[in-house]
């Protein structure tokens, strides 16, 4: 089995279609090399200073560094990418409210060892969700190129659609891509950042969607202080949880969080 790759011409359509049948896609170039250079600059301050983890599950030597849309404008870009967000949405059709999970810059130091193999819904307290559910959409954009020697993250093909296994790094192939590329792919997926075995720092910047009614990865009302959020239009803050559910998300009273907020 190989990984399926997109062209940026693609249309959303085309892209869910891959989706569902695979549980992944690499849309190629995507964005400019200039915008995750912006990122990447936006985000150095917090590089500098953020260590770089010893907890084996995340990732041992692995650094991430969150709260992209306070800290990059550019950043926001991405998240609201039309593209990203038409695929995601499809994917997760059957939830009428899809929110923003989490904003993390991931960087893989040299010598980092490959992450446990596994898929994305166990963050939600390892719920067994039904074999047709998807909770969440994950994206991994590539800030800089992706090779199997600096630990492309490795993907379990069609493991997305097949029960429960062990699964090893015989199983998994590298999501390789270049600058400026993204990844989507669902959170029934199997898994695991690479081994980076090169002598560079791999980073991608991860941004994360899951249905409306999921406590969220990053808690965005934090992550976000209220005086930036003020700023931003309404679709990227009825993406970050500023909306009404099925009487859940209101700011006490029914009252609409986004009047709530520009009202504060």
């Amino acid at each position: 089995m190989k990984l399926q790759h997109l062209p940026n011409t693609a249309t959303v359509e085309e892209a869910v279609a891959v989706m569902r049948e695979h549980g992944h896609v690499i849309i190629d170039d995507l964005v400019p090399v200039s915008v995750v250079d912006q990122i990447l600059a936006d985000m150095q301050p917090y590089i500098e200073v953020t260590p770089f983890s010893e907890n084996e599950w995340f990732g041992n030597g692995s650094q991430r560094i969150g709260n992209l849309i306070a800290r990059s404008e550019t950043g926001r870009d991405l998240v609201m990418n039309p593209l990203v967000l038409g695929v995601v949405k499809g994917v997760l059709s059957h939830s009428p409210l899809v929110q923003l999970g989490a904003t993390e810059m991931i960087s893989l130091r040299s010598g980092c060892p490959a992450q446990y193999i596994h898929q994305d819904e166990l963050t939600f307290d390892s719920f067994p969700f039904p074999d047709d559910y998807v909770v969440s959409c994950n994206t991994l954009w590539a800030v800089t190129d992706f090779t199997e020697e600096n630990g492309a993250t490795r993907v379990v093909p069609g493991s997305h659609a097949r029960p429960r296994a062990e699964y090893t790094m015989e199983d998994t192939l590298p999501a390789e891509m270049t600058r400026g590329s993204v990844m989507i792919f669902t959170s029934k997926l199997w898994h695991a950042g690479g081994s980076n075995q090169s002598q560079e720092v791999r980073r991608a910047q991860a941004i994360n969607y899951c249905v409306g009614w999921v406590r969220q990865e990053e808690n965005q009302f934090l992550a976000c202080p209220q005086d930036i959020a003020r700023t931003l239009p309404d679709d990227l803050l009825k993406l970050m949880g500023y909306q009404i559910g099925f009487g859940y998300g209101h700011a006490g009273a029914q009252a609409d969080p986004l009047e709530a907020l520009r009202q504060g």
